[in-house]
């Protein structure tokens, strides 16, 4: 059997653009002769489709593209085309949708399948919205049977995803059936070391049943998630026989026949993966939310240079806009450094001095304000909400989509200023912690000097009150970020941190801060997902309790 693998970029929402994807795929494919042409789940209305699901609009949306489908796949008599979409399951109980792949040939539906796995722990919620599928079953198709299954379903491992423990494993039915190919379409985001854990499970399926595997990815940013592709056909026998690339679109045909090698799987470097996750998942959420260009607050120091580097990646030079906005405890050198940076990259740069609004500010609240006039929290936050507004008034001027540029570990601890450098769009690094940050500048640099060395080599510093450096007021992150890691990533206890042997009033302090800004975090703009557990729509922390850890 010859089969069409398409590893596709959809837009939620935008079936007729999907449909028209579909229809571009088939007829580019045809000089390949493919039996089958295999499309991600719920690619005809993108993934995750949220609430969507639930407008009765929507839904009969769907159906009208799923009978144009039928319609249009009688144009291409000797290919069945296998795609992800919400199907009417047609019972009174329940959500009344499945989570279906499709086969459709020659004019009509030839076979379905319901997923029968529906996750609902992290960013996935798909209990909500769809029915578990009643059975699961395989279908014959020239010459084979396919075992076809959605995403999840290939998911139950106890050895390689132990908490994701279901009571029942639809491989191991499908190949009790017959199956001749395991099948599964899927759109499975992005984090750090998901591929090495995804290719294992898969492997285990080829290997423990005899049966070659082929999985076709959605690839692309929706909002917070961000899907990889590296959509894969692995033999009998569990060897990689072929990969496709990692974050691109890509179309590949290949022979069930003649199985090539690919070799050994060797995962992409982990600073790479995130690179180029967050260069995707930035350029689609820029380009699907209808923006052009962005624009970003330079301070001079690594967060804003990276941020400012992936822009630019992202969407090419000619769409950023640098700003930097001097205040009164500004260093010259932070003024050059960005002026620098951005010469580097060759991006528009403004310098817009706050001093004098910064004044004008106390002089309002003068009667308000301690006599010491001392620069504290408050003054801090006024300069930074200075800078906020102004980036705002930029977009609102010009349509640029402001980029906000605090990391993972600023965040978690409540390091950052409501309305001022929490401002923005998309907070592209939010789920990057401070020591990474780092590598990723050292990344970025591979070749040349993109990022000025001084950069990288400076204290952190806010620049809000004089000879301010981060490490005044938090630990260094080199400690911090293992910290957050066991307590945000890993669920671990004070306790079980603390017999890691790191220092208690540490570890206090920093649970302590955790928690009790929740209510900022809960404000920020969307984030990118690039670790196992994001802030956002995969982390459901109420903000008014009270709990001990």
């Amino acid at each position: 059997m010859i089969i069409t693998i398409a590893q596709l970029n959809p837009i939620i929402g935008d079936i007729k653009g999907n449909l028209n994807k579909i229809v571009d795929t088939l007829t580019r494919c045809q000089n390949d002769s493919p039996d089958l042409v295999i499309f991600p789940e719920l690619f005809i209305v993108g993934y995750p489709p949220r609430d969507l699901l639930d407008r009765k609009w929507f839904i009969q949306n769907t159906q009208h593209a799923i009978q144009e489908l039928i319609r249009i796949s009688a144009d291409y008599p000797n290919t069945g085309i296998l795609v992800g979409v919400p199907q009417l399951t047609k019972k009174k109980a329940g959500r009344g949708l499945y989570n279906s792949a499709l086969l459709i040939y020659r004019g009509e539906i030839l076979f379905s399948q319901p997923k029968s796995l529906l996750p609902t722990y992290d960013v996935f919620d798909e209990a909500r919205y769809f029915d578990v599928a009643t059975k699961v079953k395989v279908v014959t198709f020239k010459d084979n049977i396919l075992g076809i299954s959605i995403c999840e379903d290939a998911w139950n491992d106890p050895e390689l995803w132990p908490k994701r423990f279901y009571p029942f494993d639809p491989q191991e039915i499908l190949a009790k059936k017959g199956a001749t190919v395991f099948i599964n379409i899927s759109a499975s985001p992005f984090h750090l070391g998901k591929e090495k854990v995804r290719f294992r499970i898969f492997q285990n399926h080829a290997k423990k049943h005899h049966v070659p595997f082929i999985f076709v990815n959605q690839v692309g940013g929706n909002d917070e998630l961000i899907f990889d592709g590296r959509s894969m056909f692995i033999d009998q026998n569990g060897n990689l026989a072929e990969i496709m690339p990692s974050f691109k679109e890509h179309i590949q045909t290949i022979d069930l026949k003649h199985i090539g090698s690919a070799g050994f799987y060797h995962a992409q470097n982990e600073i790479e993966s995130i690179y180029e996750a967050l260069v995707l998942g930035l350029r689609d959420y820029i380009i699907k939310c209808g923006f052009s260009k962005v624009v970003i607050g330079l301070s001079g120091g690594i967060d804003s240079a990276v941020v400012c580097c992936l822009a630019k990646e992202a969407i090419g030079r000619e769409n950023v806009l640098g700003v930097t906005m001097p205040g009164p405890y500004s260093s010259k050198g932070s003024i050059e450094d960005s002026k620098t940076l951005a010469n580097n990259l060759g991006i528009r740069f403004n310098n817009i001095q706050i001093s004098s609004v910064y004044e004008s500010y106390v002089e309002s609240l003068n009667d308000y304000l301690d006599e010491e006039k001392k620069v504290d929290v408050t003054l801090e936050n006024i300069q930074a909400r200075i800078r906020g507004n102004i980036l705002m008034a930029l977009s609102n001027k010009y349509g640029y989509l402001v980029l906000s540029t605090g990391n993972k570990s600023e965040l978690a601890i409540g390091y950052c200023t409501l309305y001022g450098d929490m401002t923005g769009g998309l907070a592209v690094i939010s789920d990057v912690h401070k020591t990474i940050v780092y590598k990723l500048a050292h990344y970025i640099n591979r070749k040349a000097e993109v990022i000025p060395r001084v950069i990288i080599k400076k204290p952190p510093s806010a620049e809000l009150k004089p000879n301010q450096k981060d490490q005044d007021s938090l630990p260094p992150y080199e400690i911090l970020d293992p910290i957050l890691r066991y307590y945000l990533d890993e669920g671990y206890s004070p306790k079980e941190i603390l017999d890691l042997n790191f220092e208690p009033n540490i570890v206090k302090w920093v649970i302590k801060a955790v928690d009790r800004n929740e209510y900022k975090r809960r404000q920020a703009a969307p984030g990118l997902k690039v670790t196992p557990k994001a802030f956002g729509v995969g982390r459901r922390m109420p903000i008014a309790a009270r709990y001990e850890t």
